[in-house]
């Protein structure tokens, strides 16, 4: 297969998803209107209010413009890195859709690879959008020019480990009849561990210890501290380790992709 016509199929696949995503434009509109109403509707109003307490004026070195702050690049970071589920590819599997990719030239993780990616085009967009639309508000993010291109290399590797393992959790399918449990599951556990709830500074120093060797710090704590010019680690070993928790998740996706589709009986057809 020549390199043109595969690229073809790879574009072709991108462009449906970008279809898919901007065929309802109040749906494309609240895409980039929602994240930022929530911070404000929520974020904001929650940390306004627990530094309105008497005697509060820090948390663990955070005021409440640096907490705000804080809070802003934790929603760019998810807009950027963690836009995608797996609902589609559980779908595909539970229902048996997946037989078609089985006789296709362009396989199934092929397909759904694609897609992110035409995703991921989407949310670059709503990302730079929400940027403009909390500035527009008030809001001085401080952007690090140094750390800036590290945080969005960062981004990119984060955008593909959380879709390793969604891919993995979505798997589950040949197993299980609804993986969104699983799904949930996660997501929760993530967004307690990454610091997108509250700064890991607030956890004890031997737990901070110890996620450091876990993925989860640098899902989202890691690339909103270099986006604010604040990370205080070593980046090269950050990239390491975000790197190797990649290379896991990508080995463990493949080994789970081959088990399942050994059983796989195209039920639901």
């Amino acid at each position: 297969m020549s390199l043109a016509v595969n690229s073809a199929k790879w574009t072709q696949t991108m462009q449906v998803a970008w279809s898919n995503q901007l065929v309802y434009k109040l749906n494309f509109l609240m895409l980039v209107l929602g994240p930022v109403l929530v911070f404000f509707f929520i974020k904001y109003n929650l940390w306004s209010s627990i530094f309105s307490m008497p005697g509060v004026t820090t948390i663990q070195g955070y005021d409440l413009a640096s907490m705000l702050e804080y809070q802003v690049w934790v929603m760019i970071v998810a807009l950027l890195a963690q836009s995608y589920n797996n609902m589609k590819l559980a779908e595909d599997i539970r229902l048996g859709r997946i037989s078609s990719y089985l006789i296709y030239p362009f396989g199934f993780w092929q397909f759904h690879t694609a897609s992110f990616f035409g995703t991921q085009v989407i949310q670059i967009i709503v990302s730079i959008l929400t940027v403009f639309a909390v500035a527009a508000f008030g809001f001085d993010l401080n952007l690090s020019l140094d750390q800036t291109p590290a945080a969005i290399a960062f981004c990119v590797l984060v955008s593909l480990l959380w879709f390793a393992i969604a891919f993995i959790l979505g798997l589950a399918a040949f197993w299980l009849d609804e993986t969104w449990v699983l799904r949930v599951i996660f997501v929760i556990i993530a967004q307690f561990l990454s610091g997108a709830i509250v700064p890991l500074e607030i956890y004890p120093v031997w737990f901070r210890s110890f996620l450091d060797y876990t993925p989860f710090p640098y899902m989202t704590y890691v690339p909103v501290k270099l986006f604010m010019g604040a990370y205080e680690g070593h980046i090269g070993t950050a990239f390491a380790i975000i790197s190797f928790w990649l290379t896991v998740s990508v080995l463990v996706a493949t080994w789970t992709w081959k088990r399942g589709i050994r059983m796989y009986s195209g039920a639901g057809m």
